[in-house]
């Protein structure tokens, strides 16, 4: 089916584009791509926070980890891996904001699941490797496609095929069995016009953590029509993952017995009473993705760009669940025992997103663009195998029975089906009010209808299961504006004031339906102050920014993990982040560079309240003052040395991050049952990596071959990234207490020791 769209695709471009005479020119084209983007990205006039990172700044990190660890040295962002490695499962938070918060777009098309509004990174593996550019917006940033933006926008840009035909064999190894191959390949302009170019990539590592294993495979093919003022291409990249769940993290009482690589994941007792784990307690999934896109020159002034998508993803998760309630299942009679089940989804999402583009090149730019978006997903569950079933009497004896089960491994044991439509338009306007002086105004209307039917996952205490029924309708005006102001070259000056709103996601619909006394989750809003000055002259290049991020009912996670093993987040009525964010790069002399930056934040929750079990077991509910928000420190500091001379490059990169709470309820421990405490709060880390190659410069067939080290973790510090934490209230005389109460525990995700990555790169 994908090789019929591709040849219809290049057959209907080849069809429209026949009309066309021009020549090629290589500094057209070169904009004619930037238009793609040109819309949706911040520039020096804009009054935002933002950073660019170029294909070089990609090349020189990308050895096999995932792009969030590509980002990692940028302000603001702290980043996790379930299996330490920084390969499988990772993620990205920036200004504290958790990964569903963050808009992320390639060419404009949104990437975010559409129902969790996460960006798996683990359905496309080396796709740092397709990338010409990437900006990071700190904060609202600017109008977008897809999902709210509430701490970030990742927007990036495809490569392109370049004008000389080339190849680039990249291969990296190292511990813990980590590899990456990457081939990638551009024919050049092929008479002017046409060009195509690929990428396959493969990925493995057995991970830090036990058996956390990652199998990925992708690819990039991209071809298209290149003119002096049009642009037709096909894009599509495709992504295979086979991953050993990791997410349930150790405690610390579990690392100090088993080991820091310990992972409960999967652990049940054989038929001999031994200790054993599944063997296929892993995630699968594959994405294909499909974008055509359409660039054109109407004059010097006006450009526009238009992008139809299409994404079809299809996987499953399988997992050995012991001690299980069968009546969940659909198994009669109110036995237990253990089974192994498997969570499946199927969906599509496709759309069109564009822009039109206007620039007098006289301080006056506009754009009028937005998108439309369908999502169709089909979420059910499966039972593969149910073990010798079981009961507890009332003296609490388990007492084993022989009942059958009516086992049919094809019923599905929940069934729904989510639908979701997305439109927006936006309009841009950045113009000349004075000599040094710009103006910014951006306003974007969305509407969001989001419906889900069927059976859900949750049973009420009559045994009967819950069904899945939401039909909600979205409409959100977000308004942006600001002042830029540029002296001597080298100054400038910036304010704005934006507004954001965000729908809920689908886990917070489902993790309410778990509540004994469930809250309809609302949309949240963002009021964002940002004010920054920016200095580059010589050798120096300073930025400065201050921001207050005000919230109304934002989603902030708990630290609890919900049945699935995701990360459960509820409505906080009052918050907001505020910090600086302090940059410095120096060049003293040819090859040498400095660059360091920080962000030093206060993050707090207004009149927090928490649930209290009174000694009746009744609750209440006590209101802790304000507290810190979870998964949010207030420091967080990179160090970048690099020195790069006569073919060798040297780069030493230290990333310090301060203590994280794991729960916004203002308790740094808890009490257990034997009268010690239990932390609920990630330590804080400083870690160092170092990076060594050499590059040989060739001639004739074989261009360049670079050989080269990185070191991570080089002075082998023990630290963790992630983690979870429940844990109960109770009244101690007028005190609210934080204690065990027989279920709460706290987990930790381990993150690797020193390890290295040899790596090698052949361009022809």
């Amino acid at each position: 089916m994908s090789k019929r769209l591709l040849a219809a695709a290049l057959i209907a471009c080849g069809l429209c584009m026949s009309i066309a005479a021009e020549e090629a020119d290589s500094t057209m084209q070169k904009s004619l791509r930037e238009i793609t983007v040109v819309s949706t990205r911040a520039n020096s006039n804009t009054p935002m926070a933002f950073s660019n990172i170029s294909e070089k700044q990609i090349e020189r990190v990308n050895h096999g980890k995932d792009l969030p660890f590509l980002l990692s040295t940028q302000p603001g962002v702290t980043v996790s891996s379930d299996a330490g490695m920084g390969i499988g499962y990772t993620g990205i938070h920036v200004r504290g904001t958790d990964p569903t918060r963050i808009n992320i777009t390639a060419n404009g098309v949104p990437l975010n699941d559409t129902e969790s509004s996460q960006l798996y990174w683990v359905n496309m593996g080396d796709i740092a490797s397709s990338m010409q550019s990437i900006q990071l917006q700190r904060g609202v940033g600017t109008s977008t496609n897809g999902a709210g933006a509430f701490g970030a926008t990742i927007n990036m840009l495809t490569k392109d095929v370049g004008k000389k035909p080339e190849a680039t064999l990249s291969v990296s190894g190292g511990s813990y069995g980590t590899h990456k191959e990457t081939l990638t390949f551009s024919t050049g302009l092929l008479r002017g016009h046409w060009g195509f170019m690929g990428r396959l990539s493969n990925i493995g590592s057995d991970g830090y953590i036990d058996r956390a294993s990652s199998r990925l495979n992708s690819y990039f093919l991209q071809g298209g029509y290149y003119g002096k003022s049009t642009t037709v291409k096909l894009l599509t990249f495709n992504g295979t993952e086979k991953t050993y769940m990791a997410w349930d993290y150790a405690s610390k009482a579990d690392m100090e017995k088993y080991g820091r690589t310990y992972n409960p994941s999967g652990k049940y007792t054989d038929i001999d009473g031994k200790t054993a784990f599944y063997k296929n307690q892993t995630d699968n999934y594959h994405q294909q993705n499909y974008q055509l896109v359409w660039n054109q020159r109407i004059d010097k002034r006006f450009t526009i760009n238009a992008t139809a998508h299409y994404t079809h993803g299809d996987g499953y998760y399988e997992q050995y669940k012991t001690d299980q309630k069968l009546y969940k299942y659909l198994v009669e009679g109110g036995l237990r025992a253990d089974l192994i089940r498997q969570k499946k989804m199927r969906n599509n999402f496709y759309g069109i997103v564009g822009a039109l583009n206007y620039d007098n090149n006289r301080g006056l730019r506009a754009s009028l663009g937005g998108g439309w978006n369908r999502y169709d997903g089909d979420h059910y569950g499966k039972l593969l195998w149910v073990g010798s079933q079981y009961y507890w009497d009332d003296d609490d004896n388990q007492v084993w029975t022989t009942a059958g089960n009516n086992l049919n491994p094809d019923r599905k044991y929940y069934d729904n089906n989510a639908k979701k439509n997305d439109g927006n338009i936006y309009a841009k306007l950045n113009f000349k009010i004075v000599k040094g002086l710009n103006g910014f105004v951006d306003l974007q209307y969305r509407h969001v209808s989001y419906k889900m039917s069927g059976t859900s996952q949750e049973f009420d205490e009559d045994h009967k299961q819950i069904p899945l029924e939401m039909n909600r309708k979205y409409d959100f005006f977000n308004p942006k504006v600001g002042l830029t102001y540029k002296w001597r070259k080298s100054h400038t000056a910036y304010a704005s004031f934006g507004i954001a709103h965000k729908e809920p996601t689908r886990n917070d619909f489902e993790d309410m339906l778990a509540e004994s006394t469930p809250v309809d989750p609302k949309a949240e809003r963002l009021n964002d102050l940002e004010v920054g000055y920016r200095f580059h002259k010589g050798i120096v290049k300073a930025e400065v920014n201050l921001y207050y991020m005000s919230y109304d009912n934002q989603f902030v996670l708990t630290g609890a993990q919900d049945s699935n093993g995701e990360m459960v987040a509820r409505n906080i009525k009052d918050s907001y982040r505020a910090g600086v964010e302090l940059s410095l790069g120096l060049r003293p002399f040819k090859g040498f560079s400095w660059d360091i930056n920080a962000t030093l934040s206060r993050n707090r929750a207004k009149n927090m309240t928490v649930t209290v079990i009174n000694e009746d077991w009744s609750e209440s509910t006590a209101n802790v003052g304000t507290t810190r928000l979870a998964y949010s420190p207030s420091v967080i500091m990179n160090n970048v040395l690099s020195y790069s001379r006569w073919g060798f490059t040297g780069t030493l990169i230290t990333k310090y991050v301060s203590e994280q709470s794991m729960t916004n309820s203002g308790f740094k421990k808890y009490l257990e049952d034997d009268g010690t405490y239990t932390s609920a709060v990630i330590d804080p880390a400083c870690v160092t990596d170092l990076d060594l190659s050499y590059t040989l410069k060739l001639k004739k067939h074989l261009k360049s071959l670079t050989l080269g080290v990185t070191v991570y973790n080089l002075f082998n510090k023990k630290y963790e990234s992630n983690g979870s934490c429940s844990m109960n209230f109770r009244k101690n005389g007028d005190q609210i207490e934080a204690y065990n109460g027989g279920w709460a525990w706290t987990t930790y995700s381990a993150q690797a020791p020193i390890h290295c990555l040899a790596h090698m790169t052949l361009k022809f």
